[in-house]
């Protein structure tokens, strides 16, 4: 402090442009979260609570998947789903409609067009939501729980993938069912080859047919399969996350507060636990496909000539007796009844190869929609920790801010 002629003090020069500047600074980061937007997002993400970040970016990726590799499912389904058409027990090569990729990608363009090979689109999408929002919420919640359990990093990510897969398989089933039965039906019905024995105009026409004729049993078709088909996600998932730590250090979901996020070892880790993955697990899809597709009633005779070993009643035959023969002579049962049975009739009509029809075609739809589900999660989770990071940082700024007014 200094004194004036009148002997008053007087503030020092220094002292009071340093009070200014505070002042300055103060005014400024208080001012920043009302007019900079980023800003106010990258606060408003530390509020955001950890159990809803893995879901939201879980369904994210899901949709993003299925939009890129919607026509590569069309074409895998079809390719499993044929040999289950068939008029009788053995069947001509000639007449199989669909023959690898490429062949059957020209015929369904050249029968459907492009609508074709967009079938099933709106159930598919339908389904991500909730399969990859459960999936990634409860692996992410429960994969330290069972650590604690067993002590063993394997067994708490193989217990986590089954567990978050039992969950969301469960939930989903009936969306899948009604997703495979339209995307293996032709947009243009004929008497040509194993065509499928329905006709469904949409996701909601589906649901509606399949419950009035074939009941609410027919959502949970080929549901044993699918939960069969945990042993693939407690394969992929544990040897993702252990294949993403070895290249980048960090598991799922984690990334660096700055830096690279290492996408080559993320891209490379989802590559080789999806080719692992599919390779072992592949015969109980086709397993889960046939009994889906199968109806569980006899239709009835309609002028698309439609007949198909269904199960035992129907609206329309009612007051007939059990064993009612279809317009081939055969007796009207289900062809496949029960995963055991299901097994044991592809075997015996289609062989070994036939647990393996279309498998070519899916390890090409299946690389890239792991590809873009795993990047796709794993980006909008490097985001959302940027954001909190720097939200975080900008409220410590902001407290210390307030505190030295």
């Amino acid at each position: 402090m200094t004194s004036d002629s009148n002997g008053r003090s007087a503030p020092n020069s220094s002292q009071d442009q340093t009070q200014s500047q505070n002042a300055d600074n103060i005014s400024h980061v208080l001012a920043v979260p009302t007019s900079d937007f980023k800003t106010r997002l990258e606060i408003f993400s530390t509020k955001i609570p950890n159990f809803y970040i893995a879901p939201f970016c879980g369904a994210s990726a899901g949709v993003a998947s299925g939009i890129v590799t919607c026509p590569l499912d069309v074409i895998k389904t079809k390719l499993q789903a044929q040999g289950g058409f068939r008029r009788g027990t053995k069947e001509v090569a000639s007449a199989q409609l669909y023959r690898g990729m490429l062949g059957s990608g020209r015929r369904i363009w050249r029968d459907d067009g492009i609508r074709g090979l967009y079938q099933g689109l709106g159930p598919m999408l339908l389904g991500y939501l909730p399969t990859w929002a459960v999936y990634l919420a409860v692996y992410d919640r429960t994969r330290e729980y069972f650590y604690d359990q067993t002590g063993s990093w394997w067994l708490s990510r193989g217990y986590a993938s089954i567990t978050a897969g039992a969950c969301s398989t469960i939930v989903t089933n009936p969306i899948w069912v009604i997703k495979t039965r339209l995307m293996s039906q032709s947009l243009k019905q004929n008497a040509e080859g194993a065509r499928a024995p329905w006709r469904y105009s949409g996701t909601w026409d589906a649901a509606r047919k399949m419950y009035q004729v074939e009941g609410l049993r027919s959502f949970y078709s080929g549901l044993t399969p699918a939960l069969l088909g945990l042993t693939h996600v407690a394969i992929q998932f544990p040897l993702y996350e252990y294949l993403k730590m070895a290249f980048t250090g960090y598991g799922i979901g984690e990334h660096p507060d700055t830096g690279s996020s290492h996408w080559v070892g993320i891209s490379l880790a989802t590559f080789l636990s999806k080719v692992c993955a599919s390779t072992v697990t592949y015969p109980h899809e086709v397993l889960r496909t046939r009994l889906q597709t199968q109806q569980r009633t006899v239709p009835a005779a309609s002028h698309e000539e439609i007949a198909f070993r269904g199960a035992l009643s129907h609206p329309h035959d009612r007051g007939q007796s059990q064993g009612i023969s279809s317009s081939d002579g055969m007796a009207s049962r289900p062809r496949y009844n029960g995963m055991v049975r299901t097994f044991q009739t592809i075997l015996h009509e289609e062989g070994w190869r036939g647990f393996y029809s279309g498998i070519g075609v899916n390890l090409f739809r299946a690389i890239p929609a792991a590809m873009t589900t795993m990047l796709t999660y794993e980006y909008l989770r490097k985001q959302i920790n940027t954001l909190q990071h720097e939200g975080a940082q900008k409220l410590v700024m902001e407290e210390e801010a307030r505190g030295s007014i």
